[in-house]
């Protein structure tokens, strides 16, 4: 039987999402409390690793067993076994030719920047941060010329293990809502690092150190030095992967962003 999983956390005190020796990572938290419903070893497959620090409102994952569970199981009895910071939302039933990464046809990532000069208290960990005033029409038209398929070798971190660094862009817009910065993105697949990469970038570009057309000379030189520094993780979303219908799985619902902004 194969389960997929919805799952939210925060990432402000994990190592990221992957296992990795010494635990503390949400992968980890999310199989220790999986074989306490099981009552043996489990392990999960996700559609999209993240990074320390990072949160995600919809990580979808995937695990096969071959213990019989009510689905209340899977959300209510794992979420009693799982530390704070970390809630499955929702779980169902998958086909066998389901696999959370490899099914996914895009995913979408939110990154939040608090643009005042008095640096974040209440949402410390929870939002990016820049103190000097943004050009946010320029951002705007910058990041329509990341539309389409690209080479994006420029906003790839030099450990990304990605086989291609083509990519095809179906969105990447920055609105400001009040004193934040929303930048949406989702494309095909993400190199690692890349939107940290893309909104330091853009934060460049809205200070007026680059005009927008810089986009366009980065994409076309391909090196990662000459871009912007790595933006801090703190306001990073991973909003889920895009699934096709055929799948059945819930629609992905951002409550804690889309209440943000209204």
């Amino acid at each position: 039987m194969r389960v997929a999983l919805g799952i939210e956390y925060c990432g402000t005190n994990f190592r990221g999402w992957q296992s990795q020796a010494g635990g503390k990572t949400v992968q980890d938290a999310l199989e220790a409390a999986l074989r306490q419903i099981v009552g043996g070893p489990v392990s999960v497959l996700c559609a999209g690793r993240t990074d320390a620090g990072v949160h995600a409102t919809q990580q979808v994952v995937h695990f096969d067993t071959e213990v019989d569970r009510p689905l209340t199981a899977w959300v209510r009895g794992v979420n009693s076994h799982l530390p704070e910071g970390v809630a499955v939302r929702w779980a169902t039933p998958v086909t066998d030719e389901f696999h959370a990464r490899f099914s996914a046809r895009g995913r979408r990532y939110r990154y939040l920047l608090l643009n005042r000069p008095q640096r974040p208290g209440l949402w410390q960990g929870r939002v990016g941060w820049f103190h000097l005033p943004l050009d946010v029409s320029v951002m705007q038209q910058a990041a329509g010329r990341l539309m389409g398929e690209h080479d994006f070798s420029a906003f790839r971190a030099a450990e990304c293990q990605a086989k291609s660094p083509i990519k095809t862009m179906t969105q990447a817009s920055v609105r400001q809502c009040g004193r934040m910065l929303v930048f949406d993105f989702e494309a095909s697949a993400f190199l690692h690092h890349m939107v940290r990469n893309l909104v330091g970038t853009l934060v460049y570009i809205g200070k007026g150190v680059q005009s927008a057309s810089w986009i366009d000379a980065l994409l076309q030189v391909r090196d990662r030095k000459l871009a912007a520094p790595t933006f801090s993780p703190d306001g990073l979303y991973f909003r889920g992967p895009v699934y096709e219908p055929q799948w059945g799985l819930p629609e992905p619902t951002d409550d804690f962003l889309d209440g943000l902004m209204k």
